[in-house]
């Protein structure tokens, strides 16, 4: 927020400099981010008279002067054309360094001794063009009189660094607010004089609010017979003043009372309004309209326009419409001053990309009260800058009237969490001067009610915080901390979770955070059945959008969206996981349920492009094998896989879920190609997903270590035909049923489709190792047990030995 120091000082009779100013804005929580002295170092360049102006002799566009500084009389050659002998300039004498850097010397310019440089605004950093130099009004000031002080152009620009909650300082008269509240100062507002004619309002316009909840209140004015002209220099140098460019008198006047009081303002060529309706009401889908920078823009529903009674001709607290814009043919205006809906203003502008001066207040709240007041303001300075004649009376639709609620406050309680000592009366005398309305209760409580403008005090916590501030953050006493030092240890939890998410990594995946937050329909595209409870999802009470406006149930959805944003930049070998928590809504609890959870995604090549590399897929044993990697370090027992009653977002017959005993802890498996679809993926994705609560549960972190057998082994091969639906882990189950202490180890080598074998068949070779801690096996031993095994085999899964 720009402002300057002697536009404060009009609403405001303050008796500090500049820099005191500077200081005690910044101690009241509204922090200067930079100071810059309008004139400063510029009283070099003063009045003058040009006594002479003739033809350089030497070049035809330049002109030798001869200029009177009020102490001599000065030879200076220039370039402009703009004046003429007699005029009074603004004369950069020698050794004044203007805004650039830019010092003027004594020199010679086509044979012709210069003393001087007459100075143009853009010279000055008064504006950022100008057509020639500058011409004074006669008799401004004495000869060798500073030009900025001449002009009353001495000032100091402050910008004023406001945290999102202090909307209200988003204008002159919010800052003047606090500095008159902290200096214990009258408030100046700017007086409104209202000249009106017979013609009422409501009888030239009609205004109707379809959508009260978004837009509870809306004012206008109209005036007849005005004419579009440039604004006077006053006006044009306000508003340069902190960096806005002037465009015409009306539309100069919406900007310097924005400025001003807070409130943006909205003006429409009547004319140019069909059916002299005014209309509030929400987009239709897809409905389009050309905004005043000459962009279409395509609507939604949830988007609040002004219409008439045809078409949209603004975008609500964003822009206007081209097709109602002032001309400079314009004579009847239309004046807008209305509040909307905070939220919904920033909902369309961030989907739609505008940020504009008036939708930075609007999404941040203002105050609803100033509506009518800035309106006024306003109206007086158009009809006094472009003539015409205000009809009667403004017409004020306000359905959305209501009275802000009281806070109970406790004086006492400010003073302990403050730590100080403030008389009650102190107290209530700071909550006064910041218009709030206070009253004693019988308890010894007061009952505030805080003003319309002030709509970040919600709570006694906030006004407590407004003690605080307006007594002097300075004014709270130094105190050393009252701590304990406890060195707390990692729980089991924390230190497996490290452990797990560090083994992951060292497995060549990369770690993802995603917001927690997600869109009501991320859920949707998982294809998840109707009574799944993955799709009930904790609302959030004030989202900043819509794509972030619940708590999201899986992480799924999450690592689908990062996993297509970074094949869309086409980092397409990808091996990425999350350990994160979700938010289950829980039955009869007022918190929900926050387990943390393990995802994964692997996709693209298996070990990234390269001569030497075989350029290999990822697939299913990918993911699988990762999955395996993290149970066996977290040693969980009676681990199975079961094809039965996958996931929706799998795969058919690609997928399974993870079983460790009777508890599902988790599934793995390719995405189904129309989940793939919805969330924009191009290529296959294989996913994992485990329950990282029960595994912390069943995980066994006392390591048992057996010595090996001293004694030799004897490996054995089988290779039998099985059918393809035959899970291979039912072998190695089978084979493992023998309760042999023998068999050391059972591995699958080999599986085998083609010449050879039937269809609806496989063949798959099997290697067995026995070994003996107590003795060497006799050949007829391992015989005998490896035929038992086989004849098992044959008889519970009929199988076929090759």
């Amino acid at each position: 927020m720009n402002v300057t120091y002697n536009w404060l000082k009009e609403f405001v009779d303050f008796d500090v400099t500049s820099d005191e100013l500077a200081s005690l804005l910044t101690m009241l929580g509204l922090e200067v981010e930079s100071m810059v002295k309008l004139g400063d170092g510029l009283d070099d360049v003063v009045v003058a008279l040009v006594e002479e102006k003739r033809q350089h002799p030497n070049a035809d566009k330049l002109s030798l002067c001869r200029v009177n500084n009020g102490k001599e009389v000065l030879d200076v050659v220039c370039g402009a054309q703009n004046f003429s002998q007699g005029d009074t300039v603004a004369l950069a004498q020698i050794g004044a360094i203007l805004p650039g850097d830019f010092k003027i010397k004594r020199s010679k310019i086509r044979g012709e001794e210069s003393c001087g440089m007459l100075c143009s605004d853009k010279e000055l950093g008064l504006a950022e063009e100008s057509a020639g130099i500058i011409v004074l009004p006669p008799g401004i000031a004495t000869l060798g009189t500073p030009v900025f002080t001449a002009l009353g152009l001495k000032d100091t620009l402050f910008e004023i660094g406001l945290t999102p909650n202090r909307s209200d300082c988003l204008s002159v008269i919010g800052i003047a607010r606090d500095i008159a509240a902290k200096l214990g100062l009258k408030m100046k507002f700017p007086h409104s004089t209202l000249v009106e004619c017979s013609e009422r309002t409501d009888s030239v316009i009609s205004v109707t609010i379809k959508n009260p909840d978004l837009c509870p209140r809306y004012a206008a004015r109209y005036i007849s017979g005005c004419k579009v002209a440039p604004s006077p220099e006053w006006l044009v140098k306000r508003l340069n003043s902190i960096g806005i460019r002037s465009i015409n008198n009306v539309v100069d006047v919406t900007n310097l009372v924005m400025m001003e009081l807070g409130q943006p303002l909205h003006a429409f060529d009547c004319l140019r309004l069909s059916g002299k309706q005014i209309v509030v009401r929400t987009a239709e889908e897809g409905e389009q309209f050309t905004t005043l920078d000459n962009q279409l823009r395509t609507l939604n529903s949830t988007d609040l326009v002004i219409c008439d009674a045809e078409r949209p001709v603004a975008l609500a607290g964003i822009m206007g419409g081209l097709n109602s814009e002032i001309e400079s043919t314009t004579t009847t205006i239309l004046l807008e001053s209305a509040f909307f809906k905070p939220a919904a203003i920033r909902k369309t502008a961030k989907r739609l990309g505008l940020h504009t001066e008036s939708s930075h207040r609007f999404e941040r709240g203002i105050d609803i009260d100033s509506v009518t007041r800035a309106l006024d303001r306003a109206a007086t300075l158009i009809v006094e800058l472009a003539g015409g004649l205000l009809s009667h009376g403004c017409i004020d639709a306000y359905p959305g009237r209501s009275d802000r609620a009281a806070i109970l406050f406790r004086p006492e309680k400010a003073n302990e969490l403050i730590g100080i000592n403030l008389e009650r009366v102190a107290i209530i005398d700071i909550l006064t001067r910041l218009e709030c309305q206070v009253s004693q209760c019988a308890d010894g409580s007061v009952s505030v009610v805080p003003p319309h403008y002030r709509i970040d005090i919600e709570r006694e916590i906030d006004l407590i915080e407004e003690v605080a501030r307006l007594n002097g953050y300075d004014q709270i006493p130094a105190t050393m901390p009252i701590a304990r030092v406890i060195s707390d240890r990692p729980t089991r939890h924390q230190e497996i979770e490290k452990k797990v998410r560090d083994l992951l990594v060292n497995n060549g995946m990369t770690e993802i955070i995603n917001f927690s937050f997600t869109a009501p329909e991320s859920v949707r595209k998982l294809l998840l059945s109707v009574d799944d409870p993955r799709h009930t999802a904790i609302k959030l009470a004030n989202p900043l959008i819509d794509e972030q406006s619940v708590m999201r149930t899986t992480l799924l959805p999450g690592l689908l969206e990062t996993t297509a944003r970074n094949m869309n930049f086409r980092s397409l070998d990808l091996k990425l996981f999350e350990i994160r928590r979700v938010y289950l809504p829980g039955k009869g609890e007022d918190m929900p349920c926050e387990p943390l959870c393990i995802v994964g995604a692997i996709t693209g090549t298996r070990d990234g492009d390269g001569w030497s590399r075989p350029n290999e897929l990822v697939d299913f044993f990918d993911a699988k094998g990762v999955v395996e990697t993290v149970l066996d370090f977290l040693d969980v027992g009676g681990i199975s896989w079961v094809t039965e009653n996958q996931e929706s977002y799998y795969h058919p017959g690609k997928s399974c879920k993870i079983f460790a005993g009777r508890e599902c802890v988790g599934s793995v498996g390719e995405l189904h190609p129309s989940v793939q679809k919805n969330f924009e993926i191009e290529k296959p994705v294989f996913c994992f997903e485990l329950d990282f609560e029960k595994l912390v549960k069943l995980s066994r972190t006392k390591k048992t270590i057996t010595a090996p057998s001293r004694f030799p082994d004897s490996t054995r091969d089988v290779a039998m035909l099985i059918p393809e639906e035959l899970a291979a882990a039912k072998i190695i189950d089978c084979i493992r049923a023998e309760k042999s202490n023998e068999i050391e180890h059972v591995q699958i080598f080999d599986v085998y489709r083609g010449k050879g074998v039937p269809d609806g068949y496989k063949s798959i070779a099997v290697r067995i190792r026995y070994r003996s801690f107590e003795r060497t096996l006799a050949e007829e031993e391992i015989a005998s047990l490896h035929n038992k095994i086989i004849t098992n085999l044959t008889n519970k899964l009929k199988i076929t030995v090759r």
